[in-house]
């Protein structure tokens, strides 16, 4: 009874935000962060430990789905160039040198515990930066790019993160046997995917005429789809994507408006109460972590995250930048099918940049980082590592969260289609 109390508090205090926000101007994820550290040190309020396995089970199929139906499928395949270059290179990259960053400033810190803070921090939410830039008229290109990169790099993240942590518990990296689980961890969920839109679409020829039916079988299948694909050991998340994919194609050949226009009212009050919720929950997560830290070391602590979104922030910029020169080298030599629309401009390669927020996978990876190594000895430095990661996150989403709009504003990009 006293979690349900809390539960419907936290419910109360997220909504009551959102409405204030709107009336400040001020992004309402920045606020629910904010109002979630403030909650989370009022005496006597029991702590808030979130279950990873939660996390990724409750808020992240929906959210994806959401995304990925709602994503222009031919702007996907327009930009799949940029896309790939973020959501897969760039995160390998990321996690590469936030690793030799750790390795070299933090005290202790080994090359595998390294790799795994780095893997943690790779992922971006395309979540915060769409609430944050909202209403702000970024480009439908500029929203296809930052949507579809939140749609793979999850996964690339979660398999750079297994990876680290098997590390640190003694087994052997093999580069080529690292590569091809990757690839059958995505070739896997992208057939699991293909297969469990098909079986929808054939479930809602026959229901689509009961709008209850239609959409509640369209609520519960992603959540299907991502058990599935996790129990066989393949990506959740691509297949979660391929999944909203293929419907989204689907009902805009089969459904009647009426039933268009009744799933989206449903789908905007779901994806409102799930993001506020993480947004709130970040914050809430912060005063439960820094119990766990020595007084002593948090500034230090402090400090070294603030480096490392530095870091991370200007490795992103570099590749966004880099991949507007490689695009165009490749439209004018005419290689790899790129078009004119495919291409960066400056204004876009900026947005995209500063864009890179992290948010509720980075917090859920780091949770779950295990209590203990397989011979039941404590997993070093994990306390260190999960500190240092949230505040990197909070970081970047109250940091370049406050400024992206005034970035926005300033740069005035105009929709080029």
């Amino acid at each position: 009874m006293e979690n349900y109390s809390i539960v419907i508090f936290i419910l109360a205090v997220m909504i009551g935000l959102s409405a204030i926000a709107d009336k400040i101007r001020l992004p309402y994820p920045i606020l629910l962060i904010i109002a979630g550290i403030a909650v989370g040190f009022i005496p006597g309020l029991p702590d808030i430990e979130l279950n990873p396995n939660v996390v990724f089970l409750i808020f992240l199929p929906p959210l994806l789905y959401d995304a990925a139906f709602n994503i222009s499928f031919q702007e996907f395949k327009t930009n799949i160039n940029t896309i790939s270059a973020l959501a897969i290179s760039l995160v390998f990259l990321t996690a590469t040198g936030i690793a030799v960053i750790a390795h070299y400033l933090i005290p202790g810190m080994s090359w595998p515990l390294s790799f795994v803070l780095g893997a943690i921090l790779p992922a971006t939410d395309a979540v915060a930066a769409m609430s944050i830039t909202k209403g702000l008229g970024l480009s439908h290109k500029t929203n296809t790019i930052l949507e579809g990169e939140s749609l793979v790099n999850d996964a690339s993240a979660l398999v750079a993160y297994r990876f680290a942590v098997a590390a640190v518990t003694g087994s052997v990296f093999v580069l080529w046997k690292a590569s091809l689980e990757f690839a059958l961890l995505m070739a896997g969920g992208f057939v699991i995917g293909l297969i469990m839109g098909r079986i929808l679409a054939y479930i809602l020829r026959f229901v689509k005429d009961n709008a209850i039916v239609t959409i509640s079988f369209m609520l519960l299948m992603h959540f299907v789809t991502y058990l599935v694909a996790e129990e066989l050991h393949v990506s959740g998340v691509i297949a979660v994507v391929v999944l909203g994919l293929g419907i989204s194609r689907f009902s805009n050949k089969v459904f009647p408006e009426k039933l268009k226009t009744e799933s989206r009212t449903i789908w905007d009050i779901i994806i409102f109460l799930l993001n506020g919720l993480i947004f709130i929950l970040i914050g809430l997560e912060f005063p439960y972590i820094i119990r766990n830290i020595d007084n002593e070391l948090i500034p230090a602590y402090v400090v070294y995250a603030f480096i490392i979104t530095i870091a991370a922030l200007l490795l992103r910029m570099a590749r966004v930048f880099l991949q507007q020169v490689n695009l165009q080298n490749a439209f004018r030599k005419k290689k790899g099918r790129i078009t004119e629309h495919a291409l960066l401009d400056f204004n876009t390669s900026l947005i995209i940049s500063w864009s890179g927020m992290r948010g509720i996978v980075s917090l859920a990876i780091a949770i779950g980082l295990p209590m203990t190594l397989g011979d039941g000895s404590p997993f070093p430095q994990r306390n260190a590592i999960i500190f240092i990661a949230i505040v990197v996150v909070l970081f970047t989403l109250i940091g370049q969260g406050l400024t992206l709009p005034w970035i926005v504003k300033r740069l005035n990009p105009k929709d080029p289609v």
